[in-house]
């Protein structure tokens, strides 16, 4: 039997400071789902972390939500990338391109892709073909802070998540189950 696919998939970026990014993109697969369709979500600059997400994606949504985890379990210095690090994200941009080049499936998520731009381990270049070569039905969704201006040029939707008060600034430490 034939799924339905969007008739035109449109590029959205969620970026900002803020909390919520993440987040926001799987609310949207979530809704993707619950109307049949496949979404893959590739987190960049991410491995080795138990996200509520990924236990969801397990456990509730497979095989309709594939999340792919590329990256370390510790923070990327921007101004001293390791190696690993390099290499880690020119593997999920990899995957992104043959992901969305497959056609299997109606959404594709790229986590963190516009922190992985700004700290150069993703070419800009390379993110803005991708975009421009994206598939007519796919629906595309990039996240993550320091969005550039091109690639938001290029997008159809872009929120900013405004960071105006949050507990981390009174101490509260990331939290199992709503912060990860």
């Amino acid at each position: 039997m034939k799924r339905e696919r969007l008739e035109r998939g449109m590029i959205h970026v969620y970026t900002g400071n803020g909390k919520g990014k993440t987040t926001a993109s799987l609310g949207l697969a979530l809704r993707a789902i619950g109307h049949g369709y496949s979404v893959y979500m590739i987190q960049f600059m991410k491995g080795d972390i138990e996200y509520g997400e990924l236990v969801s994606a397990r456990n509730l949504l497979t095989p309709h939500l594939t999340i792919r985890q590329m990256g370390r379990p510790d923070f990327v210095n921007k101004e001293n990338p390791e190696k690993i690090d390099i290499e880690w994200a020119q593997k999920a941009f990899k995957l992104a391109q043959e992901v969305i080049r497959g056609g299997e499936h109606d959404m594709v998520i790229l986590d963190e892709v516009n922190v992985a731009v700004d700290f150069g381990l993703v070419g800009l270049e390379d993110l803005l073909r991708l975009l421009r070569g994206k598939p007519e039905n796919l629906e595309l969704v990039l996240t993550g802070r320091y969005a550039k201006s091109e690639v938001m040029q290029v997008a159809d939707l872009v929120t900013e998540m405004l960071d105006i008060k949050h507990y981390y600034a009174q101490g509260v430490e990331s939290r199992k189950g709503i912060d990860k």
